[in-house]
C-alpha cells in the first residue's frame, strides 16, 4: 500500500506562495498511480484541486486554481508537489493528497482514490 504523507502547509498572507509536498511513508513508489490534491475548508465539502499521473505526467486542475497552482513530481524523491502561488483567503483549507488509479474523467472524484494522507493546513490572511 502507498500511504501518502503531506508537508509544507502553514500561514501565509494574500499574494504569498507555499509549496506542499506529498511523499509515501511506506516507501512504496507512486509508480502506476495518480496522485491528487484535495482541500477542505471548515463547513465545506472536500473539493478537488489538482492531480498528476505518475506515468506520463498528465495533469488536471480545478478551474479555481488554474494559473495559480502547479502540480509536479520528482521521480527520484518519489514526491508530488503542489506549488501555491498568489494565495487568497479563500484558499484557506486543509490540503490532502490522495493516491488512486482513476480514469481521466474521474480524477476529480474523491471515490477514485483509496489512500489518503492526514492533510496539512494552509491558512491565508488578507
Amino acid at each position: 500500500q502507498v500511504q501518502p504523507v503531506e508537508s509544507g502547509g502553514g500561514l501565509a498572507q494574500a499574494g504569498d506562495s507555499l509549496r506542499l509536498s506529498c511523499g509515501a511513508s511506506s516507501g512504496v513508489t507512486f509508480s502506476g498511480y495518480s496522485v491528487a490534491w484535495f482541500r477542505q475548508a471548515p463547513e465545506k465539502e472536500r473539493e478537488f484541486v489538482a492531480a498528476i499521473r505518475w506515468s506520463g505526467g498528465n495533469k488536471w486542475y480545478a478551474d479555481s486554481v488554474k494559473g495559480r497552482f502547479t502540480v509536479s513530481k520528482d521521480t527520484a524523491k518519489n514526491t508530488v508537489y503542489l506549488q501555491l502561488n498568489s494565495l487568497q483567503p479563500d484558499d484557506t483549507a486543509n490540503y490532502s493528497c490522495a493516491v488512486g488509479r482513476p480514469i481521466a474523467s474521474s480524477v476529480s472524484q474523491t471515490s477514485s482514490y483509496y489512500e489518503w494522507g492526514p492533510g496539512t493546513q494552509v491558512t491565508v490572511s488578507s
